[in-house]
């Protein structure tokens, strides 16, 4: 399947689905909106806009609902984000707390109990609270449960549903900026080593009416406290002395290995602070305010200049609500809460948190249950083709292969029976052995070869050859002639050396003479005839012997001595063949 295929197919399930988009509301920065790419390397906020948007301090609210409205319509169309999508937004922290109840209470239970406390506040008395709670710590022994709650006022939810609802967007969650710290601190690793177990540490949290101190074992919430402060009230350094004489005698009753403060005033600066405050462990901070001197994270290109210092701590920890571990999550949207008022962003709703999924150059965002669905669909796609294959077309291939393996198997039968038949009829012929015959011929040509060879180079110029025979069995005999005696035995000298272990004997050596006349003649130049061989005298009278019977027939002459020229047409100037005297 090609990627076009597996692109469509994303699209076409996308298509009924929407896109996830994470809005903060910041105080001192105004409406975030942030997307984040967790496919780069390293990650990195992929899309970010940012509009200006007044938040009132007193009542915990947006000021002006329309402005807020519009804000998200213009970073949709910046972002060129289709407004048919699901949004998670971040606000301020309204309340919090921690509340220890029988464990036997039902959820309706302490949801009353949550309410009265909740109610206790300026902000709950006039307006109704919607609440999530999460379980923090249960112990079975003394049947009580530990949990740590929130609450928002209703109307405010219900004012941010309805104007995104007009822009076509459906509200699926939103969560807290005590929630989105600690999401962002673990997503982006600044707290890597104070976030591994039974590593005890403290997150401060500073804004413009005081402080807030979670107390954490590793990713366990242990427990929450707040700490009023008219921060506006001090001026210079007796700001920062008021928050430390605080701190001081709050840190001791949580003590720890690490300290990580986060400014979200401008009017504090969270490295100032570490300076001051002592005995609290190693201290680290963050500035989340106009003292920041680098962005949370890398950002892509896309993201404009002037906006990289804007980007707040609370935007990039509920963009990353889907992709961070971190083990907690409020739930204030009634009809996506699970049972319980606690569990994940999407727990018991319809909703589902996306996976992405890269093909080629896209990535796409679909739900497990949709990836479910997808898998299914491929499944059958490359299923069937192969139940196809298992049921129709294999039987005939295999038949087939039948077919040609039964037509193999007659063919090497029928050749393993001429074999043996051949086998059988070369037994019955007396054992003719091909290979040891072909080993003879080839050595008795070799050794002829080398006769030959020795011959030709080592000859003088004064030595012609009259009659050569020579046998595979290294039988030689030569005869000649040559004008000195010495040039003879340079001849046979030169033989012997080329061919070793041959004993080569000069035969004979005597002067040429036609007639006794001749003989005595001074006037005549004479010549003189040799004959080298290393045959015995038998063999040289049985070989000239029947040479002689070959040429005379039925009439020669049983007792006659063979001629002086008999077997001269023999050997190497003969027409004849060379009788074969190495066998009987």
């Amino acid at each position: 399947m090609s990627e076009d295929f597996f692109s469509k197919l994303m699209e076409q399930f996308n298509g009924g689905s929407k896109d996830y988009v994470f809005l903060s509301v910041t105080p001192g920065v105004g409406l975030e909106m942030c997307l984040i790419d967790i496919t780069s390397t390293p990650k990195s906020v992929k899309a970010y806009a940012v509009r200006e948007l007044a938040y009132n301090e007193t009542s915990k609210e947006i000021a002006d609902y329309d402005v807020f409205k519009d804000a998200v319509a213009d970073m949709y169309d910046e972002l060129k984000i289709n407004p048919k999508c699901n949004v998670v937004i971040n606000l301020p922290l309204v309340s919090m707390g921690i509340m220890n109840l029988p464990l036997i209470l039902s959820d309706d239970a302490m949801l009353v109990s949550i309410t009265s406390e909740v109610e206790q506040t300026y902000i709950f008395r006039r307006m109704e609270p919607t609440i999530a709670w999460q379980d923090i710590n249960v112990n079975q022994n003394t049947d009580s449960r530990k949990i740590l709650y929130s609450a928002i006022q209703a109307p405010v939810i219900e004012n941010i549903r309805a104007a995104l609802n007009t822009l076509g967007s459906t509200l699926i969650g939103v969560d807290v900026s005590v929630a989105s710290y600690l999401r962002a601190l673990d997503f982006t690793g600044l707290t890597t080593a104070q976030m591994q177990d039974n590593v005890t540490w403290n997150l401060m949290i500073v804004n413009s009416i005081g402080y807030s101190l979670v107390s954490l074992v590793g990713k366990t919430i242990v427990d929450y406290y707040e700490e009023p402060l008219a921060i506006k009230t001090f001026e210079g350094d007796d700001i920062y002395n008021a928050i430390n004489a605080s701190a001081q005698i709050t840190l001791m009753s949580y003590p720890a290995n690490y300290l990580y403060i986060i400014s979200e005033t401008d009017m504090v600066s969270a490295e100032l602070l570490a300076s001051k405050i002592q005995g609290a462990g190693t201290i680290d901070f963050f500035e989340n305010n106009t003292f920041k001197k680098h962005e949370v994270m890398p950002v892509s290109l896309d993201v404009l200049p002037d906006n990289v210092l804007k980007i707040s701590m609370q935007a990039i920890g509920v963009a990353a609500t889907n992709y961070s571990n971190f083990p907690l999550h409020f739930e204030f949207v009634k009809e996506m809460k699970s049972s319980g008022g606690g569990g994940g962003l999407f727990a018991g709703g319809s909703s589902e948190p996306p996976v992405p999924i890269t093909i080629g150059d896209k990535t796409f965002e679909i739900t497990p249950s949709a990836a479910t669905t997808i898998a299914t669909m491929i499944l059958v796609l490359v299923g069937v083709p192969f139940a196809l294959l298992a049921f129709v077309l294999l039987p005939k291939i295999e038949a087939d292969k039948q077919q040609a393996l039964d037509a193999v198997t007659i063919k090497a039968q029928e050749l393993d029976s001429q074999v043996s038949k051949i086998s059988e009829e070369q037994s019955n012929t007396g054992g003719f052995d091909l290979k040891q015959e072909v080993e003879l011929v080839l050595k008795g040509n070799r050794t002829k070869l080398m006769s030959y060879s020795a011959v030709g180079e080592t000859i003088p110029s004064t030595v012609w050859i009259k009659y050569f025979m020579t046998q595979g069995d290294g039988l030689v005999d030569i005869k000649g002639a040559a004008t000195n005696v010495e040039d003879v035995y340079v001849f046979f000298k030169n033989m012997k050396d080329s061919l070793l272990n041959s004993n080569l004997r000069l035969q004979k050596l005597e002067m040429e003479a036609a007639s006794v006349d001749d003989l005595l003649s001074k006037s005549s130049s004479q010549n003189y005839e040799f004959e080298i061989t290393n045959m015995t005298n038998d063999q040289l009278n049985t070989l000239f012997g029947k040479v002689k019977a070959e040429g005379e027939g039925e009439n020669a002459d049983p007792n006659a001595k063979p001629s002086q020229d008999a077997g001269k047409d023999n050997g190497l100037l003969s027409k004849n063949p060379i009788p074969d005297l190495g066998k009987k």
